[in-house]
């Protein structure tokens, strides 16, 4: 139990993770929290894993299931109807609990000093995070059982998209694990295949709303090869989510590294227009990614360099002052210098 409490210390999600002040505990009230304690170490682990699951399922969700079929079934059945409906809330329950936490949270101030006065550290709270937070908490879904329109639940779905501001938060703290290379290619890829994951969401978004207006977009197409053609008297006609998602998918990652084959293409002028966007993007992610990979080789291979630098250095010196071979041995030897160590 001691080694798993000492490891959430270590891989807490705080800046500062082994504070020197902590080894002088200040007084604190039983409803005041520190911040470098196993308890918030552990918390903050549950709040990335859950900013994780928004990041991944509130995209999808709103652009897959939230359609205008998906919200008349909604209607009939209630709330709990949709397994994903009910993880949300409880999500917004647990972010609603987290704003409660930070309120009670204690914080360094600029002095390095640990503030636990709670009305300064609500003050802090509610000037930092604190908007970003109680927005990103509203359980906007339970608003769409109250409007009966078509043009609420639209917005509502792209309200619940807010969510996602709590990934700058993350991104700020993962930030400290950026001198391990392992990390960053880590963080990087991930961040690549998030993207695309977003960009498909966008990309069926797109062929849903120009559908009823033309038959020449990607869904049209998608439905022609699969032989799953649209009827606008069966809801349930057409490609399946499941088909849908993974062609657009695999749309927005073959755009993404510039290698696609042409068998899901854009037709319309929206899609060609969000089809250079995600060209534009995804230049932009290769110039990052293959920058932090030449830069992470070039650290890993920076004291192998420098020993031979060294070496070549010390020869040079033995051959201009023509040093005799007998004191050659007396010479210390030189230890190749890991990248650690620099």
């Amino acid at each position: 139990f001691a080694v798993f409490i000492s490891g959430l210390l270590v891989l807490s999600m705080e800046s500062d993770v082994l504070p020197e002040y902590k080894l002088d505990v200040p007084e604190t009230t039983w409803w005041i929290l520190l911040h470098y304690s196993p308890f918030k170490a552990f918390w903050d682990w549950i709040i990335l894993l859950l900013v994780l699951y928004t990041a991944v399922f509130t995209p999808y969700s709103a652009a897959f299931l939230l359609d205008e079929h998906g919200d008349i079934r909604q209607r009939r059945c209630g709330y709990t109807c949709n397994p994903l409906n009910v993880a949300d809330l409880m999500v917004d329950v647990l972010f609603i609990v987290d704003i409660i936490i930070n309120l009670r949270t204690t914080y360094v101030d600029q002095n390095e000093e640990v503030v636990t006065q709670p009305w300064r550290i609500a003050k802090h709270y509610i000037k930092g995070w604190f908007p970003i937070d109680l927005f990103a908490a509203i359980p906007f879904d339970l608003l769409i059982l109250r409007s009966g329109s078509d043009e609420m639940a639209t917005l509502t779905s792209l309200l619940k998209t807010a969510r996602l501001l709590r990934l700058v938060r993350v991104a700020r703290k993962l930030d400290r694990y950026s001198e391990y290379g392992a990390a960053v290619l880590f963080l990087l890829m991930c961040t690549f295949v998030l993207i695309a994951h977003w960009l498909a969401c966008i990309w069926y978004a797109i062929g849903f709303v120009e559908r009823p207006y033309t038959e020449t977009g990607w869904l049209d197409n998608l439905a022609e090869q699969l032989g799953k053609a649209y009827n606008d008297s069966d809801s349930s006609s057409g490609p399946s989510v499941k088909d849908k998602y993974v062609t657009a998918l695999y749309f927005t990652l073959s755009s993404l590294t510039s290698v696609g084959f042409g068998n899901v293409s854009p037709n319309t002028n929206s899609e060609k227009i969000f089809s250079i966007c995600v060209m534009v993007i995804g230049s932009l992610m290769y110039a990052s990614i293959f920058g932090n990979v030449a830069a992470i080789i070039q650290r890993l291979y920076s004291g192998t360099t420098r020993y031979h630098t060294q070496m070549l250095r010390v020869k040079e010196f033995i051959r201009f002052h023509q040093i005799p071979g007998s004191l050659r041995r007396h010479l210390p030897a030189l230890k190749p210098i890991s990248a650690a160590e620099l």
